[in-house]
């Protein structure tokens, strides 16, 4: 249920014809959507594949209004295809624009969606820290990079604090996608509403301002600073933002694409910050989705970005070299170019950016684990880099073998059966599914017991 104070602010926030349209939107189902993941595959590819028909969001390139979310037994969804968000979410970044090749940072990024879009649009040449400081949630991140076959992502578990003493002004984006109220989910999950109230909101916009703290230290000059919430509160919203340029008159709002705009009200300006209206405010009533605020703010240019602390990963002996470079020469049509470094029982290749000694989860795409001198292949790396396997499994839609696979069944694989014995890849239309072992025709099943399919 909605509470009564909740609706009593909104009606002093919003004018009387706005607020109606508002509340009469409150009462309508909430809207789902899905992003296509360019990186395993294409919008041609993916669509006629999908259970259900879906409509373009006017905003944001490969990202559609979807009528269902239950989609995780979807061989699609197992590999990494789509990923279903709703459409305020695809906004913030959408608003941010990010470029091929920028240093991005995401802050509080759980459970990935923003993340995974990000690194999607800054590339290969990009590189991402995707930090989430609560450790159930932090997993949860992590399934998510894997499954979208991203390879330019360092995920972290860290106090914003850390990150900006490790790396300083370093990053040409930082995104804050600030834990908040939640108001803007209201209509989608119960639990919003039980959880509200003046003193959450209050709580909130207190520890926001902290994180923005944090994040203001690590924009490098001339970099940006993208600030969301998923909740309409000023208290967390504007007078956040106003916090932020009164203790840091370096940064300065601008303007987001008109795409995004179009779609949005105005920021609510405050008597010594007119120029507030550059925020955005995504209303259910305006544009199909869920609530959003944003606010792209630009640190001015001059100097030099900073130098980050020494990298805390292990390097690799050169015998766990060799077996690596081995297994990748026994598998992979060419050589990965990236770094090399072990965390924990974990062989990993990293992106090009020094990473903290503690508090990582994965400082890349995960290669395996050593084992009696060989390596035990990960998940992670069937999923990033399958498309290059030399011995690849091509499934297509309708296959019986498919729904066989996800259910971790070992399965015919005569394609194979020419080739000499080792690790596959399993592709669906396409787009890198997971991986096994092929030998004598048959493909021994590698798929993660915790993400198979039980029917």
């Amino acid at each position: 249920m909605i509470p009564e104070a909740f609706l009593a602010r909104m009606r002093r926030l919003l004018s009387q014809t706005e607020y109606e349209a508002f509340s009469a939107a409150l009462e309508q189902p909430a809207v789902r959507a899905l992003r296509v993941n360019t990186c395993k595959t294409t919008v041609e590819k993916l669509i006629p594949l999908l259970p259900f028909s879906v409509a373009p969001l006017p905003f944001a390139a490969n990202a559609y209004y979807a009528p269902e979310d239950k989609v995780g037994g979807l061989a699609a969804h197992h590999a990494g295809m789509l990923y279903m968000q709703d459409p305020g979410a695809i906004s913030t970044v959408a608003a941010a624009a990010p470029r091929k090749g920028l240093r991005v940072l995401d802050l509080c990024a759980a459970p990935g969606g923003k993340s995974t879009q990000l690194a999607t649009a800054i590339g290969e040449g990009g590189v991402l820290v995707s930090n989430e400081y609560v450790p159930g949630r932090c997993r949860i991140l992590q399934g998510n990079v894997e499954r979208m076959g991203v390879t330019n992502t360092v995920v972290t578990n860290l106090d914003t604090r850390v990150l900006a003493d490790f790396y300083g002004a370093y990053f040409d984006l930082v995104v804050v996608d600030a834990p908040c109220s939640g108001e803007g989910m209201l209509r989608k999950y119960e639990v919003a509403g039980e959880e509200w109230s003046e003193e959450n909101v209050r709580a909130c916009a207190a520890r926001q301002r902290e994180i923005l703290e944090n994040a203001v230290r690590c924009v490098a000059p001339g970099g940006r600073l993208l600030y969301s919430t998923c909740t309409f509160s000023p208290e967390e919203n504007e007078e956040n933002v106003a916090f932020l340029l009164d203790r840091h008159p370096d940064f300065h709002l601008i303007p987001v694409s008109p795409a995004i705009a179009a779609v949005t009200a105005d920021g609510i300006p405050l008597p010594d910050h007119p120029e507030l209206t550059l925020c955005r405010r995504f209303y259910p009533h305006r544009s199909p989705g869920e609530g959003q605020f944003m606010a792209l703010l630009e640190r001015a240019a001059g100097g030099s970005p900073a130098t980050p602390q020494k990298d805390g990963l292990s390097s690799l002996t050169k015998a766990e070299t060799d077996t690596v470079l081995a297994l990748f020469a026994e598998t992979l049509e060419k050589m990965p170019q990236k770094r090399l470094a072990r965390l924990r029982d974990g062989i990993y290749l990293v992106p090009e950016i020094p990473v903290p000694a503690g508090g990582v989860f994965a400082p890349g795409v995960c290669v395996g684990t050593l084992q009696k001198g060989r390596i035990e292949p990960h998940h992670q790396f069937y999923s990033a880099y399958g498309a290059d396997f030399k011995r690849k499994l091509s499934l297509s839609e309708g296959d019986p073998r498919v729904s066989q696979y996800l259910r971790g069944e070992e399965i015919d694989a005569p394609e194979l059966a020419g080739e000499k014995n080792g690790y596959a890849c399993v592709l669906y239309e396409g787009a890198p599914l997971g991986g096994g072992k092929a030998v004598g025709g048959r493909l021994k099943n590698h798929y993660p017991k915790g993400l198979r399919n039980r029917c």
